[in-house]
């Protein structure tokens, strides 16, 4: 326990603490509007009902402090000090990739929309988030129906000799050709804008207008155009669900079961939910403190930052907040803890939301550990497989050969701690000696201090097998359990009328005899999936390093084209197979390539063209 003297003497200054363990590691980063009170409220009688608040305080050792000017700057500097040191206590968010949102630059010639997953302040116009790439390009399929922008980069649709296939859909306006004005063009941008933005309303004003005037000067093909717009905006309207006559809005809920904080973020634009994600995450002091953690690292990050913020609890600082949000946004954003109307209704749904996320990932963790029990179980191992590693080899004749290693964590994809391995002492195709390349990486002294697995296993029978288990004794490895997956084989006798296939086997060390899994059962399934993903992993890491390898040696062979050269040919072209199919003379159009030099390589490509067939 602290001296209460030296909370006394804290400063009553706006600032951040610094909790410490005995070791100095830092446990918990806060801010506070008043350093005093806040430390101090730590240590009163009344914090013993919070036993939440018991687990973090029998560890803290020491408390250091850093007196800032403003809450303001206090809010930064813990987010700074947070991102230094990912103490235990605060919220690491990790999964933000997954959020999508389109992108447009007003900028661009003819602008066009694009899928991104960061939003930087880089003068473009964002749209979102999405929970997912396929819903951003649901959204763009339907709006490609009324407003036919371009979808591609316009150097490579200009390269091509007539429009691309969905002008022929009427899905695009074709403005690398001239198919359009780029007033006309403009005005296609506009509406998309406003359609995105929610503003469909005022969208619908804007094309009657339009159809009207056209219809007025006797431009029926015009005013047609705008009266079938008109009817696509009211189809793809009335499927969205209006939530309410806001803007842009989020909506925050929270679900707290001990030491768990399931959150809910709903996604209001224009009025309508879009979508929304859930955060399961370990915490154990104050729900307020903890939806003020939450909030700040998930908007510090390159996100989308709405006009008004929703909460279901009085946020600690939220003035100082609200004005970090708007200063990171260029626009003032208010930040509110509704208490009636329809905004506390949005509360309650986004906290309904936050209770199911809850149950079904209860669930789904219920499923797995019954799963892993039932592996445990018919594997003989000694305590459930709740880590498990899988490795696999991909190579072509020997040709840029390489490894992969996935990772599961309770049954779930753990891709921060996938790895990838170009082989280097392995000369030809032995995929054996590769495998023991890999595995003594994995395990070797270099990686002591990382994160053992409850289970090894590989794709193959018994011979693959044996040189896990043999790089596993070399290294002294003896608290992993290692495990074969031998895919099903065809069976088929000449007389047979039908194909057989045999049962995918396991082969555990010290048993001639494999383990057959119940088909499709949910232990198999569950080992054919890591063994695939591993398979997945090699398979892409091998291409890409072919595809590198192949593009490298062709132009690199070519007398006269380095580095420069290279990268010029590839940014004009886009890729190899473009510029083999180019001409002298284009290629003499890139900057940098003189025209004897665009005939050596196009004759020099020809050639290798010519040969490859």
């Amino acid at each position: 326990m602290l001296d209460s003297t030296r909370i006394d003497n804290l400063p009553s200054a706006p600032g951040v603490y610094l909790m410490k363990g005995k070791d100095g590691q830092v446990l918990y980063v806060g801010k506070a509007r008043e350093l005093k009170k806040r430390v101090r409220s730590y240590f009163t009688a009344a914090r013993d009902a919070r036993y939440h608040i018991r687990f973090l305080m029998e560890r803290v050792a020491d408390i250091q402090v850093i007196v800032t000017d403003t809450e303001n700057e206090a809010l930064i500097l813990e987010n700074t000090l947070i991102k230094r040191y990912r103490p235990r206590y605060n919220f690491n968010l990790r999964d933000d990739k997954t959020y999508f949102s389109l992108r447009l630059d007003p900028t661009e010639e003819f602008p066009r929309l694009g899928i991104v997953r960061k939003v930087p302040r880089d003068g473009a116009r964002y749209f979102g988030p999405y929970a997912s790439a396929a819903a951003a390009r649901e959204v763009l399929k339907q709006l490609y129906k009324i407003f036919p922008l371009r979808h591609y980069p316009l150097e490579t649709c200009r390269r091509r000799r007539r429009p691309c296939l969905f002008h022929q859909l009427r899905q695009c306006s074709a403005p690398c050709h001239g198919l359009i004005s780029p007033q006309d063009y403009a005005a296609l941008v506009d509406g998309a804008t406003l359609f995105l933005s929610g503003r469909s309303n005022e969208l619908v004003r804007l094309f009657r207008q339009r159809m009207e005037t056209a219809a007025g000067k006797e431009e029926y093909e015009t005013a047609a155009r705008y009266r079938d717009l008109l009817q696509a905006i009211r189809t793809t309207v009335e499927k969205q669900k209006m939530v309410s006559h806001a803007g842009d809005t989020d909506v925050t809920g929270f679900h707290r079961d001990g030491n768990r904080m399931e959150l809910s973020l709903l996604f209001i634009r224009g009025g309508s939910l879009i979508g929304s994600r859930s955060y399961s995450l370990a915490w154990e002091l104050d729900d307020a403190e903890g939806i003020a953690s939450f909030l700040r690292e998930y908007y510090s990050g390159e996100v989308m930052i709405p006009d008004e913020l929703l909460v279901p609890l009085p946020l600690p600082e939220s003035d100082a907040f609200a004005e970090f949000l708007g200063v990171k946004r260029g626009k003032r954003v208010a930040v509110a803890h509704p208490l009636r109307g329809t905004k506390l209704e949005l509360v309650r749904l986004a906290e309904k939301n936050a209770a199911t996320s809850a149950r079904e990932k209860e669930q789904r963790a219920a499923d797995s550990r019954t799963i892993l029990a039932e592996l445990q179980e018919r594997l003989h191992l000694p305590r459930p497989p709740r880590r498990i590693e899988c490795y696999d080899i991909s190579n072509l004749q020997g040709g840029e050969a390489v490894g992969s290693g996935v990772a599961f964590a309770d049954g779930r994809p753990d891709k921060a701690n996938y790895r990838r391995y170009r082989i280097r002492t392995v000369s030809g195709a032995n995929d054996f000696a590769m495998l023991h390349e890999v595995l003594s990486r994995r395990f070797g002294h270099q990686q002591e201090d990382a994160e053992r697995p409850d289970l090894i296993i590989i794709d193959g029978g018994p011979g693959q097998l044996n040189v896990l288990t043999a790089v596993l004794r070399d290294l002294g490895v003896d608290d992993v359990a290692a495990a074969s997956l031998a895919k099903s084989r065809v069976d088929r006798e000449m007389a047979a009328t039908e194909i057989r296939r045999s049962d995918e086997r396991v082969f555990l060390p010290g048993r001639k005899n494999p383990v057959v899994l119940r088909q499709n059962s949910s232990p198999l399934l569950l080992l054919a999936r890591i063994r695939d993903e591993a398979h997945r992993f090699a398979i892409t890491y091998h291409k890409t390093l072919r595809s590198k390898a192949s593009l490298t040696s062709k132009l690199d062979e070519i007398p006269g084209v380095g580095t420069v050269r290279k990268k010029s040919l590839l940014r004009h072209f886009g890729s190899l197979k473009r510029i083999t199919a180019a001409t002298a003379e284009e290629l003499a159009g890139v900057p940098g390539i003189t025209g004897e030099l665009a005939r050596t390589i196009h004759h020099h490509l020809a050639t290798d063209k010519k040969g490859g067939t």
